[in-house]
This record gives C-alpha cells, sequence and structure tokens, in this order.
C-alpha cells in the first residue's frame, strides 16, 4: 500500500522505507536535525539522477569530486604495493648477498 502524499521532506511517500529512514535519521539526538537537511538534499538528487538516467549535468559536481578521491585513494594503495614489493625484492637481495658474501670469507680461511 503507497500513499501519494507529498511532505515537506522532499521525498515522495511513494517510497515508505524512505519516509522510515528520513524519519530515523531525525530523531537522533543532537546530530539528526543537523543531518536531515543532507539527507533529504542527497536523496532528492539521487532521484533526480535515476529518472534523468544517470545524465543530469548539474549536480556531477560533488559526485566526481567523490570519485576522484576514491581512484586516487586506490591509486596510492597500487604504488605503495608497489614500493612494498620492491623494498622486500630488495631486502631479500641484500640478505641472499650478505650470507653468500660469508660463506664465501670462511671458505677462503
Amino acid at each position: 500500500v503507497s500513499t501519494q502524499s507529498t511532505g515537506s521532506s522532499g521525498i515522495n511517500a511513494e517510497y515508505g522505507h524512505l519516509e522510515a529512514l528520513e524519519t530515523l535519521i531525525s530523531n537522533i539526538p543532537e546530530i539528526g536535525p543537523a543531518i536531515h537537511a543532507p539527507f533529504v538534499e542527497f536523496m532528492d538528487k539521487q532521484k533526480a539522477k535515476l529518472r534523468s538516467g544517470g545524465k543530469q549535468g548539474g549536480s556531477g559536481g560533488s559526485e566526481s569530486v567523490l570519485s576522484k578521491c576514491f581512484e586516487v585513494f586506490v591509486v596510492g594503495m597500487i604504488l605503495y604495493f608497489v614500493v612494498s614489493l620492491i623494498n622486500s625484492l630488495a631486502q631479500q637481495y641484500y640478505k641472499d648477498n650478505v650470507e653468500a658474501g660469508k660463506l664465501k670469507a670462511k671458505k677462503t680461511k
């Protein structure tokens, strides 16, 4: 059963679970009222994006910043992995050379 009333919240009543989530968020002590408006704004943008097929040019700024941050994070993690791998290989190479040098020194004595 869906009711078709639109409130001042900006989210249609046809999505009852969204209204329930909105109510829960607004009832959180201390931070609820502060995060209610950004949540409603986010949900409105997502609905508009969904209805326009994801091709909304005006509100793409915040998503692109978030995606760029995530992309930079992933590239950083990959670079860290590569540097860690090279460091590990260099340590193993050094260890093998030091042990080989010690063995040669013992054989020559």
